[in-house]
């Protein structure tokens, strides 16, 4: 385990819709799983074209589990249809029972606040669903009162909701909005309302109030669901949220949502939000926006972005140099924003940076991964 990963057995598959399966992983040391928060994710090393990727799943499984993690992967496909051929494809079409996994020990901030004893709201669309089962599982065994609202397209592709059913009780309600559901699942009664999730479909199942709310889904879920409970009333501060795929700030991309910018100025999370109704917050093509030139950093907490010719002063508002690089209008590569997949990874010009969290992988010298790096002091990267 000397590069930070550990071998597993799939000790078990399990289909769990018509295109979510679960695996099942035991360490082929025969010593204890890890301690996993619940929310938090695995990262694998799977085969890539070039070179081995790494991919990060949530843990699915009850936190308390000793003999294995649960992680719960939906079959992504490419914008053709074909398989992606990278994580969730080569999972599903390849790995099966007695394979053998390189998992990395589970990482990330989106897990719960167990030392709080509001209210829960669990709130998720699609796939997002797997860390708040293992969330449910924990809170199963605490005297809080729980509500888990689910949206999915039907029942072909609702996974677990048999488990979240199982951990009802007079304190903890599960309850599923379907898009387009079947004649199958109306027959069965398989959900508790049709279409979206929606101001009044909150009102009427959830007395608002001074929530503890974690949320996690498709990028565009994400952002309706963030503005509608603040028009309700969820303070902002009791929202917690984990993206799949790209990450980046709700709080930036309402903003994008709200501000009649130039469509071209639009971030690019934005620009793919077609439900949008304005225009102003879709992009165009052929235009850029003028960045402002900046000198370099003078003061103790200036960060300038060389190539974009950019300064920022670090205030403390951001909570990394790539939220800064954001706020400050840029737009560099990112992809986990937790230190594991390198594509932040920029040239240090000057200064010095502290981690937050460890890299997964530490860059080479003269590089920083500003996805979990914050400066201590005056610093400029090549940008």
């Amino acid at each position: 385990m000397a590069d930070g990963f550990r071998e597993f057995r799939v000790a078990n598959k399990v289909v769990e819709s018509d295109i979510i399966t679960s695996f099942y992983l035991e360490p082929t040391d025969g010593a204890p799983v890890w301690d996993v928060k619940p929310g938090q994710y695995l990262t694998l090393r799977v085969p890539g074209p070039n070179q081995p990727a790494l991919k990060t799943y949530s843990v699915s499984s009850d936190p308390s589990e000793a003999q294995y993690h649960r992680i719960t992967v939906k079959r992504e496909t490419g914008h053709d249809g074909t398989p992606d051929g990278v994580g969730s494809s080569w999972l599903h079409d390849h790995i099966d029972v007695d394979a053998t996994l390189d998992v990395a020990a589970p990482r990330g901030t989106f897990f719960l606040d167990e030392a709080s004893d509001r209210p829960v709201l669990l709130l998720s669309g699609g796939v997002g669903l797997t860390p708040m089962v293992s969330m449910l599982h924990r809170l199963s065994q605490t005297d809080r009162e729980v509500h888990f609202l689910h949206a999915c397209e039907n029942g072909k592709v609702h996974a677990l909701r048999d488990e979240v059913l199982a951990l009802q009780s007079d304190r903890i309600k599960a309850r599923f909005v379907y898009r387009c559901p079947s004649d199958a699942d109306r027959a069965a009664k398989l959900f508790d309302a049709e279409g979206v999730i929606d101001a009044a479909f909150l009102r009427k199942h959830i007395p608002i109030g001074d929530y503890d709310v974690y949320m996690c889904g498709p990028t565009p879920f994400m952002v309706a669901m963030y503005q509608l409970l603040q028009e309700l009333g969820v303070p902002k501060a009791r929202i917690s949220y984990e993206f799949f795929g790209k990450a980046a700030s709700l709080d930036a991309m309402v903003k994008e949502v709200a501000t009649s910018k130039a469509a071209s100025r639009a971030a690019p999370t934005i620009q793919s939000l077609t439900f949008l109704t304005n225009p102003d917050a879709w992009a165009s093509e052929g235009e850029t926006p003028d960045l402002p030139e900046a000198p370099a950093p003078k003061s103790e907490s200036d960060v300038a972005f060389q190539q974009s010719n950019v300064t920022a002063q670090w205030d403390g508002s951001a909570n990394s140099l790539l939220e800064l690089a954001e706020d400050a209008g840029l737009n560099p590569e990112f992809s986990c924003r937790a230190g594991i997949c390198n594509s932040c990874k920029c040239g240090l010009v000057s200064g010095e940076v502290e981690y937050f969290e460890d890299p997964l992988i530490s860059p080479e010298a003269g590089q920083v991964l500003i996805c979990c790096s914050r400066p201590k002091g005056p610093v400029t990267l090549d940008l």
